[in-house]
């Protein structure tokens, strides 16, 4: 079953059915980024294979669309990188169309083995924007020299956040390496309820190291929603304002104490709208936590 349809079809309470009944929705919850205090919503919006539709006008309008949505419900943080094919390109169109929103938390990466600075410069002119908030050593490429380019351009004030990235629970221990060793302001890293390891030392080290963490992979490109979609939804997850599967993943992902904030991917309106609204309502407790983990690894 579509996630559309499921909106149509399972009810709930407060943001959810103000979702489904096309009322506003409340705005999303925030958590504050430890290196500074500043706040940002639990959800933001990914662009891995989403955004990278080349020059598809039609395709290229509908991600504006899905920005623009983002932002109306009260998004900010947008992570791309220069691996993501045309993304970059389909970020910086959709912001000039949008007028630049002046919330945005624009978040790239450097994924070079050589000239990061160039790079970087490079992204920014995509996406059109006057510095990054937050650049990222993408999958630890070259990280030894990249990193300190980044700390150097912070310094400078050509950006404001540094961080490093992993995807698909590659490479933790260099990860828990550098997180140890190296002042960073973000980890980003896959974590959802079947990609469970790094509850074992990156999210603890994150708490103790004050570093925010954002959750790439929340619904592994898609693979875990097509898998849940076909069991129904427990009457349980009702006490959390969930109206399908995605939400209850959201929830489940952004509850934890040591995680800033969730990217999801997607080139559809409403899956943004979907995602957003979970961002909002009650969220799970520890207990609640372990009971959807323990639910979704049974299916």
């Amino acid at each position: 079953m579509k996630r559309r349809s499921l909106l149509h079809l399972l009810p709930a309470l407060g943001a959810a059915r103000a979702l489904a009944q096309g009322v506003a929705v409340p705005r999303p919850a925030v958590k504050a980024i430890p290196s500074s205090g500043e706040q940002v919503p639990v959800v933001g919006l990914g662009t891995w294979i989403t955004f990278n539709v080349g020059n598809d006008t039609q395709a290229r309008a509908g991600c504006a669309q899905v920005m623009r949505n983002f932002f109306e419900m009260g998004g900010r943080l947008v992570d791309s990188s220069p691996m993501y094919g045309s993304s970059q390109a389909v970020v910086g169109e959709g912001l000039q169309t949008l007028g630049r929103p002046s919330q945005l938390f624009a978040a790239d990466k450097v994924w070079t083995s050589s000239a990061g600075a160039p790079q970087a410069e490079a992204s920014r002119r995509l996406w059109g924007v006057p510095r990054f908030d937050l650049l990222q050593v993408h999958n630890l490429l070259a990280w030894q020299e990249q990193l300190p380019l980044l700390q150097a351009m912070k310094a400078a004030g050509r950006v404001r956040y540094v961080g490093i990235t992993t995807s698909e629970g590659r490479r933790h221990r260099e990860i828990e390496q550098v997180m140890g060793s190296h002042a960073i302001d973000f980890v980003q890293l896959t974590y959802n309820p079947l990609d469970r390891e790094a509850e074992q030392r990156l999210l603890p080290l994150a708490l103790e190291r004050r570093v925010a963490v954002l959750a790439n992979r929340p619904f592994r490109e898609g693979a875990l929603l097509r898998q849940l979609q076909r069991h129904p939804l427990p009457d349980w997850v009702r006490e959390i304002d969930c109206a399908g599967w995605a939400q209850v993943v959201l929830k489940f992902i952004v509850s934890h104490p040591a995680v800033t904030c969730a990217i999801p991917a997607t080139s559809r309106v409403a899956h943004v709208r979907e995602n957003m609204a979970a961002a909002a309502g009650p969220m799970p407790d520890e207990g609640l936590r372990k009971r959807i983990a323990q639910h979704i690894e049974k299916l």
